[in-house]
């Protein structure tokens, strides 16, 4: 029996070790390192024929079970020379090729037809010559190119037409000629073809784009006539109405909203000074009955403890409740734990008072909370510089942020919007978020979790950053039904009771924000057909398409170099709404993932200055293996 029970676990060692080694891409590795042995370099690579490609070798990245590699990235490594064949071409498994900012030279290699899996091909800024591949067809999934500033000449390819899921085609800054192709791709959203020797009509399919795509050639807008059977322009429905006055517009639209706010002013007064007023009335009347001494101090000291606001170490706030109660107050909005005003106080100070609604937790519990979180100290979490509570009351204050909120920001109107939000605010954005909720895990023995972790609780910080707000106040608040739970799109799938968040739903709600950023809408927002769409579940339909480019918002398409950043943000979010919480990445390891999206971008192993903010330098981030010889993009 024994015997038997050792060849059992025999053979179940020799699967085991047969599985790992199958698991090894060594074909790809050795393709990797034939392409390292024929071409020069500026700076060494740390690729060891003794190491494992997957996990040390700087710039590659495998598939899941790390049995392909998926993509290489090499910016600005110093590659001199031309791509020797049958090196790179035997990735067959390759779908994100970036080798920009190098010194290659040559024609795009014949053999980069049997990478069938490319969807990004980043080779910009190079010095390749000769024609663009006549046939396009041979990358279905392509969805970012980018050849610019390099010396491709001839014609540009009618087949880039059968490239159904291409977002970005960037060709500016080359020797194209010809005339311009009538591209058929309905789902381009950026296309550059500046300063090249282009000629002719721009085609129809392709005037969408502005005038800018097309600067630096001899091309025309000019429309083609249309047919004699059918009129030019709509016949006119009748004489057109005189415009209605500005000023008397302006007039009307400044009355409207003098009475709207001072409505909401006075009704935000008249509550509070109800309430507060209550408790005076009540103290009154229990103080002219009470003939004890002992009494009468014990109804003075009740009474100085429900007026009084406490302050926190470090706030320069001067002020008093009947201040407070005297201030001018605009709503800034309202959510499921209460509504948030700016209030300014007669001598111009400016603060934010959250007016808390269903608060269940008692006034010890709720003070020895509000104690804990008033002791968070970092750049990117809202300091609470003070709180007030009574029987009926219960005010948190907050500095104020001008900025906003990144949700008035992304989906504001009017005022609410300064404009569409570039990358590199998206980005800082995201950084500054992590490192203020990593610092918050870190609090209470590493326990606390923030609990509401939303767009409309992030806001910009002075440098640029995410800073989150409204900490730990969920435990506090009475039960939130599941269904209005549900519809905020933040909500983890295993948590039922609003009132016990966890760090791995606060991870949740982190993934939710970065798929907001990427595409620029909201987690649940309407179709055209008034349909409500959940955006994770969206998302994770997309991705399951090859990731087609209909995920990321259309206004950073415009950006250029910025595509292979956006799919690993987009790979971190994925991960962070993870269905299971114990399949969620940690705060810690998330926050080094996005911090690494632009370090592992930049031409050098020194982080982008555009990035940096005192949090960090406080705590320095960890440096993947590598990092030092040699950038992965």
């Amino acid at each position: 029996m024994e015997g038997k029970h050792l060849v059992f676990l025999t053979i179940l060692l020799l699967e085991s070790i047969c599985s790992n080694v199958s698991a090894i891409p060594n074909e790809d590795k050795q393709a990797l390192l034939d392409f390292l042995g024929n071409v020069s370099l500026s700076r060494p690579l740390n690729w060891n024929k003794d190491s494992s490609v997957c996990r040390s070798w700087t710039g590659v990245k495998c598939n899941n079970d790390q049995s392909r590699v998926v993509a290489l990235q090499l910016p600005g490594v110093g590659i001199k020379g031309r791509i020797p064949p049958n090196t790179l071409s035997r990735l067959s498994a390759l779908q994100m090729l970036s080798l920009r900012l190098n010194s290659i030279s040559g024609s795009l290699p014949s053999d980069f037809s049997k990478l069938k899996n490319l969807t990004g091909l980043h080779l910009q800024s190079n010095n390749f010559s000769g024609p663009l591949p006549s046939d396009w067809s041979v990358w279905p999934n392509l969805t970012f190119v980018n050849l610019s500033n390099n010396k491709f000449s001839g014609s540009i390819p009618p087949s880039i037409s059968s490239l159904t899921y291409l977002a970005a085609l960037d060709l500016a800054n080359n020797s194209l000629s010809g005339e311009i192709p009538d591209l058929n791709l309905p789902k381009l959203q950026m296309l550059d073809l500046s300063n090249n020797d282009l000629a002719g009509r721009v085609p129809r399919s392709l005037q969408r784009f502005p005038s800018q795509t097309f600067v630096g050639n001899s091309v025309s807008f000019e429309v083609e006539a249309l047919p004699p059977t059918l009129p030019a322009k709509p016949p006119s429905a009748g004489p057109p109405k005189k415009a209605s006055k500005l000023s008397k517009t302006a007039r009307l639209g400044i009355i409207t909203g003098g009475c709207v706010l001072g409505a909401m002013a006075i009704a935000l007064f008249m509550i509070m000074f109800c309430s507060s007023g209550g408790i005076k009335r009540r103290v009154l009347l229990k103080s002219q009955k009470q003939a004890a001494s002992q009494n009468k101090r014990e109804v003075a000291e009740s009474q100085e403890k429900d007026n009084k606001i406490v302050f926190f170490e470090g706030c320069n706030y001067a002020f008093d409740l009947e201040d407070l109660l005297r201030a001018s107050a605009e709503v800034l909005g309202k959510g499921l734990f209460g509504a948030s005003y700016k209030a300014a106080l007669e001598d111009a100070t400016t603060m934010v008072v959250k007016r808390l609604k269903e608060v269940g937790a008692g006034r010890k519990e709720f003070e020895q909370q509000m104690e804990m979180v008033g002791r968070i100290r970092h750049e990117n979490v809202a300091q609470l510089r003070a709180y007030f509570c009574s029987k009926d009351e219960k005010l948190l204050v907050y500095d104020f942020f001008r900025e906003g909120s990144v949700s008035a920001l992304l989906h504001g109107t009017g005022r609410e919007r300064r404009g569409p939000l570039d990358w590199e605010t998206r980005l800082k954005i995201a950084i500054g978020t992590a490192r203020g909720i990593a610092h918050v895990h870190a609090q209470n023995g590493g326990k606390l979790a923030h609990g509401n972790i939303k767009s409309s609780n992030i806001f910009l910080n002075s440098e640029g950053f995410g800073c989150v707000s409204d900490v730990a106040l969920a435990p506090l608040m009475n039960q939130i039904p599941l269904p209005l739970m549900r519809i905020s799109g933040y909500r983890a799938p295993e948590i039922t009771d609003s009132r016990k968040p966890t760090q791995a739903s606060d991870v949740y709600g982190f993934g939710v924000l970065l798929l907001e950023l990427l595409t620029g809408k909201s987690p649940m927002h309407a179709t055209s057909g008034d349909e409500m769409v959940h955006l994770v579940r969206w998302v994770s339909s997309v991705v399951r398409e090859e990731w087609t480019a209909e995920v990321f918002d259309m206004v950073l398409l415009r950006f250029p170099n910025i595509e292979e950043e956006m799919v690993e943000m987009l790979q971190i979010g994925m991960a962070c709404v993870a269905r299971m919480p114990e399949q969620r990445p940690r705060m810690p390891d998330v926050l080094r993932k996005v911090e690494e999206i632009r370090r592992a971008h930049v031409p050098t192993a020194q982080p982008s200055p555009d990035i940096k903010s005192p949090a960090s330098t406080s705590t320095p981030s960890p440096t993947r293996p590598g990092a030092e010889t040699a950038p992965a993009p």
